[in-house]
């Protein structure tokens, strides 16, 4: 059975948390807590989606003993300030492996280099192949505000096969976790990271956090968007979390939003 606990500070922050076997999925559940004018700072985790949802509508897989996880909160700051939640989260979810897993599992022995990465805009790697997933939905309310869900979902025992890319578990690398244990470092990262952000007043602070946990920088990129690919090398994130792509000719290009592949994958993609 579950057994999901909140540490400390998520508790003491005032967090509530409802945890589940088996869930359709944690985002729905958090969304309808939102429409029913729940206030937020609500987790919904589960060890089981059958319903699960990733970017743009695609199913995620969460079979039993990964970890499915929603937050829904409803922050005082403008809609578009909210986006800038999605890096929140991946700072969070990033700190909460590395304080989790063993050393050698997060950094490579040798050069220190990370093994644990921040993939833009939304997934997390590790070795190069996908261990998590994070998606933001927002919903506006009654009183003019917007009620934010936060969605993670990590490869903790398994990871689906026959995709289009790798992906990886955290089981599969060798560490002995659950995703109850994930998750009560998720939520008390979550509470420092979102802290920090400070209604969105920070967002430089996150995003450096973000950058310095980057997969890719330097690499050769292929982002495809709006039926086109855009090639170049993977510059940086801007202040805006925009992808910075350098062009062949030393066009700079940002972009909002795409599906990002790196290195050999960025060759083969078309």
């Amino acid at each position: 059975m579950a057994n999901f606990w909140l540490g400390p500070i998520a508790s003491g922050r005032g967090y509530r948390l409802h945890g589940f076997d088996e869930i359709g999925s944690t985002s729905t559940e958090a969304s309808s807590a939102a429409a029913s004018g729940d206030v937020g700072e609500v987790w919904y985790a589960a060890l089981r989606q059958t319903a699960g949802r990733g970017r743009r509508g695609r199913a995620w897989e969460t079979p039993s003993g990964n970890l499915a996880a929603s937050l829904m909160i409803v922050p005082d700051c403008d809609p578009a300030i909210a986006a800038t939640l999605g890096f929140v989260a991946g700072v969070a979810l990033n700190r909460a492996l590395a304080a989790t897993l063993p050393v050698g599992l997060v950094k490579h022995g040798i050069d220190g280099a990370n093994r644990v990465a921040l993939k833009w805009p939304n997934d997390v790697l590790a070795d190069g192949a996908k261990l998590a997933g994070i998606l933001l939905e927002a919903q506006k309310l009654p009183d003019g505000r917007h009620a934010v869900v936060i969605g993670f979902g990590v490869n903790i025992v398994s990871a689906p096969s026959g995709l289009p890319y790798p992906a990886t578990s955290l089981n599969g690398l060798g560490a002995e976790v659950t995703a109850e244990t994930i998750f009560a470092a998720l939520a008390e990262e979550w509470v420092v990271a979102y802290e920090l952000w400070d209604h969105g007043q920070n967002v430089g602070d996150i995003l450096r956090l973000w950058r310095a946990s980057a997969a890719g920088i330097g690499a050769e990129v292929a982002v495809a968007r709006d039926g086109d690919v855009i090639r170049g090398i993977f510059e940086s994130i801007d202040d805006a979390g925009r992808l910075i792509v350098r062009g062949n000719d030393n066009s700079r290009i940002a972009i909002t939003a795409g599906d990002v592949h790196f290195g050999v994958t960025a060759t083969a993609r078309a």
